[in-house]
């Protein structure tokens, strides 16, 4: 059985991993990552990855979101797509998220 889509809201600085691919992510609050892996932990796929509606701004996708163990929160991936269309810039400013687990 499926479990039904809870929805999170946020607000999150994008930042661009330092190493090969340079992926763009926001963390998701720890207190929010905290309970998203107490009720969702069970639907997590391999290497903490957890699928995932997320919007920010007018644009809306089909995603996952990774738990990071060393950071204790699960990271949302931003395509450059969507960082285009919302004219998102990295670490300037925070950008309202919202996401469905």
């Amino acid at each position: 059985m499926e479990t039904p889509n809870i929805k999170y809201d946020f607000h999150a600085k994008p930042w661009q991993y330092p190493g090969p691919g340079s992926w763009t992510f926001v963390s998701v609050p720890e207190d929010l990552a905290e309970e998203i892996r107490n009720t969702q932990k069970s639907e997590e796929e391999g290497w903490g990855r957890l699928k995932a509606t997320a919007k920010i701004g007018a644009t809306e996708w089909k995603t996952a979101i990774w738990f990071d163990t060393k950071r204790n929160t699960y990271l949302l991936p931003l395509k450059a797509d969507v960082r285009r269309k919302e004219a998102i810039e990295l670490a300037k400013e925070q950008v309202a998220v919202s996401i469905w687990v």
